[in-house]
Protein backbone atom coordinates (compact mmCIF):
# COMPACT_ATOMS: atom_id res chain seq x y z
CA UNK A 1 0.00 0.00 0.00
CA UNK A 2 1.61 3.68 -0.98
CA UNK A 3 2.17 5.34 1.76
CA UNK A 4 -0.32 8.42 1.75
CA UNK A 5 2.17 11.65 3.01
CA UNK A 6 4.69 9.74 -0.17
CA UNK A 7 1.92 11.11 -2.23
CA UNK A 8 0.81 14.59 -0.82
CA UNK A 9 4.67 15.07 -0.88
CA UNK A 10 4.84 14.14 -4.69
CA UNK A 11 1.82 15.77 -5.44
CA UNK A 12 3.33 19.26 -3.78
CA UNK A 13 6.25 19.13 -5.64
CA UNK A 14 4.65 18.08 -9.02
CA UNK A 15 2.33 21.20 -8.66
CA UNK A 16 4.92 23.55 -7.20
CA UNK A 17 7.69 22.51 -9.62
CA UNK A 18 10.18 22.47 -7.74
CA UNK A 19 11.45 21.34 -4.05
CA UNK A 20 12.11 24.86 -2.72
CA UNK A 21 9.06 26.10 -3.71
CA UNK A 22 7.18 23.03 -2.13
CA UNK A 23 8.45 23.44 1.16
CA UNK A 24 7.61 27.15 1.04
CA UNK A 25 4.18 26.26 -0.24
CA UNK A 26 3.72 23.24 2.54
CA UNK A 27 1.11 24.20 5.28
CA UNK A 28 2.62 21.85 7.65
CA UNK A 29 6.48 22.38 8.04
CA UNK A 30 8.41 20.45 6.05
CA UNK A 31 12.12 20.50 4.49
CA UNK A 32 13.31 20.21 1.22
CA UNK A 33 15.53 17.06 1.97
CA UNK A 34 12.43 15.46 3.27
CA UNK A 35 10.64 15.99 0.69
CA UNK A 36 12.88 14.62 -1.77
CA UNK A 37 13.02 11.68 0.37
CA UNK A 38 9.43 10.83 0.17
CA UNK A 39 9.70 11.67 -3.83
CA UNK A 40 12.46 8.99 -3.41
CA UNK A 41 10.61 6.57 -1.86
CA UNK A 42 7.63 6.52 -3.75
CA UNK A 43 9.47 6.19 -7.05
CA UNK A 44 10.77 3.20 -5.41
CA UNK A 45 7.49 1.65 -4.38
CA UNK A 46 6.09 2.29 -7.74
CA UNK A 47 9.46 1.20 -9.46
CA UNK A 48 9.47 4.29 -12.12
CA UNK A 49 10.63 7.55 -11.99
CA UNK A 50 8.18 10.37 -11.31
CA UNK A 51 9.77 13.39 -11.39
CA UNK A 52 12.91 15.06 -13.96
CA UNK A 53 14.82 18.24 -13.24
CA UNK A 54 14.31 20.48 -16.19
CA UNK A 55 16.47 23.38 -14.35
CA UNK A 56 17.71 24.51 -11.51
CA UNK A 57 15.02 24.18 -8.63
CA UNK A 58 12.70 22.78 -11.42
CA UNK A 59 10.75 19.56 -11.25
CA UNK A 60 8.50 18.36 -13.50
CA UNK A 61 6.64 14.84 -13.60
CA UNK A 62 7.55 12.36 -16.42
CA UNK A 63 5.29 10.51 -18.07
CA UNK A 64 4.31 8.20 -15.08
CA UNK A 65 4.72 10.52 -12.95
CA UNK A 66 1.54 12.73 -14.73
CA UNK A 67 -0.52 9.51 -15.02
CA UNK A 68 -0.12 9.16 -11.12
CA UNK A 69 -0.61 12.56 -10.95
CA UNK A 70 -4.17 12.81 -12.62
CA UNK A 71 -5.46 10.80 -10.44
CA UNK A 72 -3.72 12.16 -7.20
CA UNK A 73 -4.68 15.75 -8.31
CA UNK A 74 -8.02 15.36 -7.76
CA UNK A 75 -8.62 13.14 -4.51
CA UNK A 76 -6.04 15.45 -2.90
CA UNK A 77 -7.87 18.38 -3.91
CA UNK A 78 -11.24 17.30 -2.55
CA UNK A 79 -9.90 15.52 0.64
CA UNK A 80 -10.13 18.76 2.92
CA UNK A 81 -13.37 19.24 1.64
CA UNK A 82 -14.63 15.34 2.25
CA UNK A 83 -13.01 15.61 5.91
CA UNK A 84 -14.77 18.58 6.74
CA UNK A 85 -18.18 17.05 5.85
CA UNK A 86 -17.48 14.29 7.88
CA UNK A 87 -16.18 16.15 10.84
CA UNK A 88 -19.59 18.40 10.15
CA UNK A 89 -22.62 15.34 9.35
CA UNK A 90 -22.85 17.99 6.03
CA UNK A 91 -22.69 14.36 3.44
CA UNK A 92 -25.11 12.39 2.17
CA UNK A 93 -25.74 8.89 1.81
CA UNK A 94 -28.29 5.91 1.64
CA UNK A 95 -30.81 5.55 3.96
CA UNK A 96 -32.98 1.82 4.05
CA UNK A 97 -36.47 1.54 5.38
CA UNK A 98 -38.98 -1.02 5.73
CA UNK A 99 -42.18 -0.41 6.52
CA UNK A 100 -45.66 -1.95 5.45
CA UNK A 101 -47.20 -0.94 2.30
CA UNK A 102 -49.87 1.15 4.15
CA UNK A 103 -47.73 3.18 5.92
CA UNK A 104 -45.30 3.49 2.80
CA UNK A 105 -48.11 4.36 0.92
CA UNK A 106 -49.89 6.85 3.63
CA UNK A 107 -47.53 7.88 6.20
CA UNK A 108 -44.03 8.23 4.49
CA UNK A 109 -44.94 10.62 1.89
CA UNK A 110 -44.68 13.50 3.42
CA UNK A 111 -42.15 12.55 5.79
CA UNK A 112 -39.84 11.75 3.35
CA UNK A 113 -40.66 14.58 1.13
CA UNK A 114 -39.73 16.52 4.54
CA UNK A 115 -36.25 14.81 4.59
CA UNK A 116 -35.54 15.55 0.94
CA UNK A 117 -35.43 19.11 2.07
CA UNK A 118 -33.18 18.52 4.65
CA UNK A 119 -30.98 16.11 2.85
CA UNK A 120 -31.53 17.05 -1.22
CA UNK A 121 -29.44 14.21 -2.25
CA UNK A 122 -30.24 11.15 -0.16
CA UNK A 123 -30.73 7.90 -1.93
CA UNK A 124 -33.66 6.41 -0.46
CA UNK A 125 -34.19 2.40 -0.38
CA UNK A 126 -37.87 1.56 0.47
CA UNK A 127 -39.14 -2.16 1.33
CA UNK A 128 -42.23 -3.25 1.99
CA UNK A 129 -42.39 -4.88 5.10
CA UNK A 130 -44.50 -8.21 5.14
CA UNK A 131 -43.13 -9.89 8.65
CA UNK A 132 -42.57 -7.53 11.32
CA UNK A 133 -39.00 -8.51 12.44
CA UNK A 134 -36.03 -6.54 14.12
CA UNK A 135 -33.24 -8.59 12.35
CA UNK A 136 -32.70 -6.17 9.60
CA UNK A 137 -31.79 -3.62 11.81
CA UNK A 138 -28.96 -5.93 13.72
CA UNK A 139 -27.17 -7.17 10.72
CA UNK A 140 -27.10 -3.70 8.65
CA UNK A 141 -30.02 -4.84 5.77
CA UNK A 142 -32.25 -1.94 6.90
CA UNK A 143 -31.48 1.49 8.92
CA UNK A 144 -35.26 1.87 10.27
CA UNK A 145 -37.82 0.07 10.64
CA UNK A 146 -41.33 1.72 10.82
CA UNK A 147 -44.14 -0.61 12.07
CA UNK A 148 -46.12 -1.31 15.33
CA UNK A 149 -43.35 -3.11 18.16
CA UNK A 150 -45.35 -4.38 20.90
CA UNK A 151 -42.32 -5.51 22.20
CA UNK A 152 -38.70 -3.39 21.74
CA UNK A 153 -35.90 -4.99 22.77
CA UNK A 154 -33.01 -3.19 24.59
CA UNK A 155 -30.54 -2.53 21.82
CA UNK A 156 -33.76 -0.80 19.80
CA UNK A 157 -34.38 2.42 19.74
CA UNK A 158 -37.67 3.92 19.03
CA UNK A 159 -39.59 6.98 18.26
CA UNK A 160 -43.63 7.19 18.08
CA UNK A 161 -44.49 8.60 14.60
CA UNK A 162 -48.44 7.73 14.02
CA UNK A 163 -50.91 5.99 15.53
CA UNK A 164 -53.05 3.08 13.85
CA UNK A 165 -56.76 2.73 14.57
CA UNK A 166 -58.46 -0.91 13.85
CA UNK A 167 -61.70 -0.92 11.51
CA UNK A 168 -64.10 -3.25 10.77
CA UNK A 169 -64.82 -2.75 6.77
CA UNK A 170 -67.13 -4.66 4.36
CA UNK A 171 -68.04 -4.18 1.07
CA UNK A 172 -70.37 -1.24 0.27
CA UNK A 173 -73.57 -3.65 -0.61
CA UNK A 174 -73.24 -5.16 2.59
CA UNK A 175 -73.07 -1.83 4.35
CA UNK A 176 -76.25 -0.29 2.41
CA UNK A 177 -77.18 2.43 4.46
CA UNK A 178 -76.74 2.29 8.08
CA UNK A 179 -74.09 4.03 10.05
CA UNK A 180 -73.67 1.38 12.35
CA UNK A 181 -71.67 -1.52 11.59
CA UNK A 182 -73.31 -4.93 10.92
CA UNK A 183 -73.09 -7.75 13.03
CA UNK A 184 -70.49 -10.19 12.58
CA UNK A 185 -73.15 -13.22 12.57
CA UNK A 186 -74.68 -10.97 8.86
CA UNK A 187 -71.03 -11.93 7.59
CA UNK A 188 -71.06 -15.37 8.40
CA UNK A 189 -71.32 -16.37 4.71
CA UNK A 190 -68.84 -14.30 4.06
CA UNK A 191 -64.55 -14.52 3.74
CA UNK A 192 -62.56 -12.93 6.57
CA UNK A 193 -59.48 -11.32 4.95
CA UNK A 194 -57.33 -12.12 7.22
CA UNK A 195 -53.27 -11.66 7.45
CA UNK A 196 -51.06 -14.85 6.66
CA UNK A 197 -50.89 -17.07 9.68
CA UNK A 198 -48.43 -16.94 12.09
CA UNK A 199 -47.53 -13.48 12.27
CA UNK A 200 -48.59 -10.90 14.24
CA UNK A 201 -50.71 -9.12 12.52
CA UNK A 202 -53.10 -12.13 12.05
CA UNK A 203 -52.75 -13.11 15.76
CA UNK A 204 -54.35 -9.96 16.25
CA UNK A 205 -57.14 -10.13 14.02
CA UNK A 206 -58.26 -13.50 15.32
CA UNK A 207 -58.01 -12.62 18.67
CA UNK A 208 -60.21 -9.55 18.10
CA UNK A 209 -62.64 -11.66 16.51
CA UNK A 210 -62.14 -14.20 19.64
CA UNK A 211 -63.20 -11.07 21.88
CA UNK A 212 -66.55 -10.15 20.03
CA UNK A 213 -67.25 -14.16 20.40
CA UNK A 214 -67.21 -14.52 16.32
CA UNK A 215 -65.18 -16.98 14.27
CA UNK A 216 -64.92 -17.02 10.87
CA UNK A 217 -66.00 -20.20 9.16
CA UNK A 218 -64.07 -18.79 5.79
CA UNK A 219 -60.91 -17.37 5.63
CA UNK A 220 -58.62 -16.26 2.74
CA UNK A 221 -54.90 -15.64 4.18
CA UNK A 222 -53.28 -12.10 2.46
CA UNK A 223 -49.94 -10.41 2.83
CA UNK A 224 -51.14 -6.79 3.89
CA UNK A 225 -53.43 -4.31 4.22
CA UNK A 226 -53.65 -2.53 0.88
CA UNK A 227 -54.34 -6.04 -0.52
CA UNK A 228 -57.64 -6.59 2.05
CA UNK A 229 -58.51 -3.40 0.93
CA UNK A 230 -58.89 -4.69 -2.68
CA UNK A 231 -60.61 -7.67 -1.85
CA UNK A 232 -63.14 -5.60 -0.32
CA UNK A 233 -64.08 -2.86 -3.14
CA UNK A 234 -63.97 -6.06 -5.28
CA UNK A 235 -66.96 -7.61 -2.94
CA UNK A 236 -64.23 -10.78 -2.20
CA UNK A 237 -64.57 -10.11 1.47
CA UNK A 238 -64.62 -8.30 5.05
CA UNK A 239 -61.80 -7.73 7.35
CA UNK A 240 -60.59 -5.96 10.19
CA UNK A 241 -57.72 -3.85 9.40
CA UNK A 242 -55.39 -0.98 10.58
CA UNK A 243 -55.76 2.73 9.48
CA UNK A 244 -53.93 6.22 9.92
CA UNK A 245 -57.29 7.62 9.68
CA UNK A 246 -59.98 7.53 12.83
CA UNK A 247 -62.66 7.00 10.37
CA UNK A 248 -61.14 4.15 8.80
CA UNK A 249 -59.37 3.77 5.38
CA UNK A 250 -61.73 5.52 2.25
CA UNK A 251 -63.10 3.91 -0.64
CA UNK A 252 -65.98 4.49 -2.84
CA UNK A 253 -66.55 0.55 -3.06
CA UNK A 254 -66.56 -0.35 1.12
CA UNK A 255 -68.12 1.37 4.24
CA UNK A 256 -65.53 1.63 7.53
CA UNK A 257 -66.60 1.50 11.11
CA UNK A 258 -64.20 2.11 14.28
CA UNK A 259 -63.76 -1.41 15.96
CA UNK A 260 -63.39 -1.96 19.94
CA UNK A 261 -65.18 -0.20 22.62
CA UNK A 262 -63.03 1.69 23.77
CA UNK A 263 -61.31 1.91 20.57
CA UNK A 264 -58.10 0.09 19.51
CA UNK A 265 -55.40 1.91 18.55
CA UNK A 266 -51.57 0.52 18.02
CA UNK A 267 -48.99 2.76 17.92
CA UNK A 268 -46.59 2.94 15.02
CA UNK A 269 -43.11 3.68 15.42
CA UNK A 270 -39.74 4.29 14.14
CA UNK A 271 -37.25 2.18 15.35
CA UNK A 272 -33.37 1.87 14.58
CA UNK A 273 -30.51 0.05 16.02
CA UNK A 274 -29.87 2.07 19.72
CA UNK A 275 -25.60 1.78 19.27
CA UNK A 276 -26.09 2.25 15.64
CA UNK A 277 -22.28 4.30 13.82
CA UNK A 278 -23.57 7.96 13.46
CA UNK A 279 -25.19 8.39 10.28
CA UNK A 280 -26.56 12.30 9.14
CA UNK A 281 -29.05 10.66 6.82
CA UNK A 282 -30.84 9.25 10.16
CA UNK A 283 -30.73 11.81 12.13
CA UNK A 284 -32.22 14.04 9.69
CA UNK A 285 -35.00 11.80 9.34
CA UNK A 286 -35.96 11.31 13.11
CA UNK A 287 -35.71 15.07 13.22
CA UNK A 288 -38.51 15.50 10.54
CA UNK A 289 -40.63 12.81 11.80
CA UNK A 290 -44.05 13.14 12.30
CA UNK A 291 -45.84 13.64 15.44
CA UNK A 292 -48.57 11.23 16.19
CA UNK A 293 -51.98 12.70 16.17
CA UNK A 294 -50.67 15.95 14.73
CA UNK A 295 -52.88 17.26 11.92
Amino acid sequence: MIDLNRLAGFHLVATQGGYARAARAADYPITQPALHQQVKKLEAEVGMQLLERVGKDQMRPTAAGAHLLSLVGPFLRDLPAVVRALRTGEFDGTLSIQAESLLIRQLLPPWLLALRRRRPHVRLELQELIHVDVAPLRNGRADVLVAYLPEVPDDIATQPVAIVHACLVVPRELAGQRRRPPRLQELTDVPFLAYQAGTRAHALQMQALAGAGFSPTQVINLDTADTMLGYVESGLGWSLVPSLEADGPRGRRLAAYPWGNPRVTFPVVMAWRRHAPENPMLDALIACAPKPGAS
